[in-house]
């Protein structure tokens, strides 16, 4: 990886210490980041999910995006998830994709665990 990439997963890490994360690098330099458990929020039936994304080689001059989350993530009242989630996969996993671009990216403040913050933060507004 290169040493961007692993400064922003050990961000990451330090910003959730009790989780566990998984990284697999990829051969330009960037990595495929798992948070194996995180809550989504309490209006969901699922109180537990992971949450996955790409750092590119590109950081952090590129968006971290999109977000995935468990691919069988449902609502307790039975609403569909709505706009920015769609079912797909990520990484051979069943995935909920979360597109949640920042339109305005600024490479000095617009970090992965500052990114990954406000994804989370959105699905637990829902």
């Amino acid at each position: 990886m290169i040493p961007l990439v692993t400064r922003a997963i050990d961000e990451v890490r330090a910003a959730f210490p009790d989780a566990e994360i998984n990284v697999r690098e990829e051969p330009d330099g960037g990595a495929v980041v798992f948070l194996e458990s995180v809550d989504p929020g309490a209006q969901y039936q699922q109180r537990e999910t992971w949450i996955g994304f790409r750092i590119t080689f590109q950081y952090p001059y590129s968006d971290v995006y999109p977000h995935f989350v468990r691919g069988d993530l449902s609502r307790l009242d039975g609403a569909v998830l709505g706009e920015g989630m769609t079912v797909t996969t990520f990484e051979e996993r069943p995935a909920v994709q979360i597109s949640r671009r920042s339109n305005r990216l600024n490479p000095a403040t617009d970090t992965a665990v500052i990114k990954l913050h406000k994804v989370l933060t959105w699905l637990r507004s829902r």
